[in-house]
Parts: structure tokens; sequence; C-alpha cells
């Protein structure tokens, strides 16, 4: 619209004929006020801050009364209700355009993309179990052997050597919270690899009785239960020789919660072989318990004295038993590379051969203790053998040894396995400048395997040790082993060994 053109407004009756022409005079200021709502309905009432024109606030109240003054009296009424009509569409549009804006607001917020949920939180939390850890164990010996002529002649000329006591490599770990395993290999004995601790271990079975299924060391007596990473000597005494050792079976153990006293209750086949296994219907069948207690605990265990008993009763396979014993040292060669005619490995210095056997009972008794730096263990076996066709046999064996820190350690004691644990150096070998622990210890052993109408023979055996724990894993160990053997006649022989042990 030309703002220069004024509305033609055109005249009816002669009623009106004078309101008429004053329209038609008022017609240019009436435009502009059109041109005001055109202006609003445009969207060019709005400041660019969004604020109101002066367009957006002019009405025709405003332009009634600019022109008020210019009519008569008599008119005035006419033009106003003109007007007024004119306010009212005005009022109407305005209304219209605001049922206009908010639709095609409803309708642009339809058109928007719906919110995006937010995706679930994706966990990549490994779960807790099972979990595992690889363990291991290092022992390189070597020994070297002395001879009489009495003693060639029993075993033959026993050839130095070195050997690799036991290398094992171990998965161990909690398949749940209170469910554990072990599944240990040694590649260093009998069927490299053979099983050594192969094991189902469940916690708390039974208030606080642990349940422990596989092929594991038989709960009887101290010198056995002690982990052979913990040893004082290279090997254990010679009672040792009457032991189940590992075998397949079930136990059932528990501690007192501070510790001072254990118990374990077995039932297992007899004899396992390297892997566990075991077959006959003819027996094979045993049982094991063992109990500890700690009499005497003082100065946080830097005075200590246990006792322990022992019971076992087996049933052998086939009805047949045997003990035999080299003195306390292992060394052997299986690759086939000794000279025709040379042992291969230490042969028994002592030996019943097989006897045919009903059962037999073995009967044991512990007794340590712990005087600061200074330890003493000793222990009793004796094994009563029932013959399938001959009499009981009384068959003993025992063992006394001694250890002192010459640097000051206390040996530490394991209340739930009632027996002595690992050695902690006060100053371990590395960068800081310690020197370790180093330990002086001695040990006198006895077996006897003559009785009626075995002759198996007796020996004993004296050691002296030294070791040097470079760390809490790590150690060095010397031993010298005298053996004196009754067995169709007295013989000796005497033997250095050293080992090198490392453990993770």
């Amino acid at each position: 619209m030309n703002l220069t053109d004024s509305p033609k407004i055109a005249c009816g009756s002669s009623q009106v004929s004078r309101s008429c022409r004053w329209l038609q005079s008022v017609a240019p200021l009436v435009g502009w006020a059109l041109v005001g709502v055109q202006i609003v309905f445009g969207n060019s009432a709005l400041a660019h801050d969004g604020s109101v024109t002066v367009a957006d606030q002019l009405t025709v109240g405003e332009v009634a009364s600019a022109i008020d003054t210019g009519l008569a009296p008599s008119d005035r009424e006419s033009v106003a209700a003109e007007l007024a009509d004119l306010q009212r569409q005005i009022d109407e549009l305005w209304a219209q355009k605001f049922v206009d804006e908010s639709a095609a607001q409803q309708a642009g917020d339809a058109t928007q993309p719906a919110a995006i949920a937010t995706p679930a939180k994706v966990t990549t939390d490994k779960p807790k179990y099972p979990t595992v850890r690889l363990s291991g164990l290092l022992q390189t010996d070597a020994a070297w052997f002395s001879q009489d002529a009495a003693n060639r002649d029993l075993v033959g000329d026993v050839q130095d050597g070195a050997d690799f006591r036991r290398t094992r490599l171990s998965a161990v770990g909690k398949a749940w919270d209170n469910v554990g395993f072990c599944i240990d290999m040694d590649f260093g004995f009998g069927g490299r690899p053979s099983f050594a601790d192969v094991r189902l271990d469940v916690e708390d079975v039974i208030g606080r009785c642990d349940l422990r299924v596989g092929y594991f060391r038989q709960p009887i007596g101290m010198d056995v239960m002690t982990s052979a990473r913990e040893m004082t000597f290279l090997e254990r005494g010679l009672p040792a020789t009457f032991l189940p050792f590992r075998q397949t079976g079930l136990m059932l153990s528990g501690a007192r919660e501070d510790e001072l006293a254990s118990w374990a209750l077995s039932v297992y086949r007899f004899p396992s072989d390297f892997y566990g296994g075991n077959v006959g219907d003819n027996g094979g069948y045993a049982l094991a318990t063992r109990a500890t207690a700690v009499v005497l605990s003082q100065d946080d265990g830097r005075g200590l004295v246990h006792i322990g008993g022992a019971y076992s009763l087996i049933d052998p396979a086939n009805d047949v038993l045997r003990y035999r014993s080299t003195p306390e040292i292992f060394i052997g060669e299986t690759g086939g590379g000794v000279p025709v005619g040379v042992p291969s490995n230490l042969p028994p210095f002592v030996d019943t051969d097989l006897i045919a056997t009903e059962y037999t009972q073995l009967f044991g008794a512990e007794l340590a203790m712990v005087c600061g730096s200074l330890y003493a263990q000793s222990e009793a076996i004796y094994s009563v053998v029932d013959q399938t066709d001959g009499p009981t046999l009384f068959l003993p064996g025992a063992y006394v040894h001694a250890g002192y820190f010459l640097t000051g350690e206390t040996r530490v004691y394991n209340g739930k396995g009632g027996v002595f644990g690992r050695v902690i150096p006060n100053q371990s070998v590395g960068k800081d400048g310690g020197i370790g622990a180093w330990e002086i210890a001695a040990r006198c052993s006895y077996i006897d395997l003559s009785d009626e109408n075995i002759t198996g023979g007796r020996m004993s055996n004296v050691t002296a040790g030294l070791n040097w724990y470079l760390n809490p894993r790590t150690k060095f160990q010397l031993n010298y082993i005298h053996a004196n053997v009754w067995r169709e006649g007295e013989s000796e022989a005497g033997i250095f060994a050293t080992r090198a042990q490392i453990d993770f």
C-alpha cells in the first residue's frame, strides 16, 4: 500500500453524508492506522532486540482522538461508531495473529528431532572371579660323594653330579571368594613333568573347617607338612621314608581363630603314582589325622613351644608295601647319558623289598621350640606293619634338628599349618647394602628297617648346614651329610651338597 494513497470511502444515505465527508477528510489518518496494523501483522513491529515499536502501540482510539477536534458534535457519534467497528476488527486480527503464532510454534516443536536417550552405561570392569597367578620354584643341586669300600660293595659307586631337584610351575588362584585351586607341575622329578600339588580348596565349608580335594601332602608329620620352599636342609629327615606324602584324597582341616591349635583329617588312596592315579580293588584305602598345639607363646613369637601328634591307617593296594631310603640327598640323571653299569640315580642305602601286608599303622609325635634366634624341631615316627604271612613289624625312625640365625632373625611359626614358615631377613641383599640372613643348622636322624624276618637295614645321618637367605625368596644352601649304614655289615659315606633356590 502506498502511504500517499488514502482509503476511498463511499458516502451513502443523506443521514450520514456529513459524517462521510468527515471520514473522507480523515481517511489519510485512518490509512496510517491501517498501515500500523499491516506493519504489526507483517512482523515489522518488532525491533531487532525484540521490543515492541510505536506501530505496535497505535490504536484506532488514538486516531479518533486525533480527529475528534475536527468534527461537529452531531457527527462525532457516527464517526465513533465507525471507528469502534474498525477497532473490533483490529482486535480480532490481533487475536488471530497470536493463534497462528502459537500453532506455528507447536508445528516447529513437532519437527524438532526427538531427544536422544542417554545410552546405558557399558560396564568394562573385569569379573572379580576367577583369578589366577603364576607361581614357581627352582632348586639347582650339586653333590660330591665319598664312600668307603664296604659302602661301594653295598650300593655301587655313586657318581658325583648336578640336578634340578625341583623345577615347578604353578597356577594358583580363586574360582570364587571361598573356592581356590592349585595346579603345580614339577619338571624336575619323576615323570618330568609330574604332579606336585593339584587340588581344589573350599574355605569354611563347616564353620571354620576347610575342604581340600585332589593330590596333596597327607597330614602326617611336621617335617613333611613343611613346604619344600622353607626347609632348613636340602632334604627332609630319614623318618619321612614311612610317610605316604602326596596321595589323592579328601581332607578336612581347621584351626583356632588365634591359630594356637590346628587339626586335619584325610582319607586317600594308597599308593598314588606321579599323576595321582591309583587302581585296584584289593585295598588301596587309607586315612590320616594330625593335631597340633602351641602350649607356650610369648614375646610375639620369639618364645614358643609346639607339640603335635599324628596317626595313619593304610590298607595298601594289592596288599604290598615297601620302605627304602637314600641318605638325605637326592641326585640323578634320566637323559640316558650315564655309562653302562653306573647308577643313574642315587640308590637306596636301606631297603625292605616288597612286604606282603594286610595293613600298616603310623604313629607320630612332634616337639618344636623357638627361643629368639634359636629354634629346634624333632619327631618320632613308628610304622607298625601287619604282615599277611608273618609277624607284626615295628619299624622306628626319628630326627632332631636345630638352627641358629647369626644375623638375629627369628624362625616364623605358621599356626594354621602347625609348621615353621618362610625366613624373612632383617636386611635383604640389594642396593641398600644388606647382608641377608645367615643361619647355621645341624641334624641327627635315624631309621630302622629291620625287624623279625625283614632285614632292610639301619641308617643314621648327621648333617651340618649353612644357609644364606639373600631375601625372602632366594637362598643358597651348603650341607655336609655323613651316613652310617648297618646292612650286610657296616659302611659309611660322606656327601657335600649345595643348592641354589628361588621361588616366586
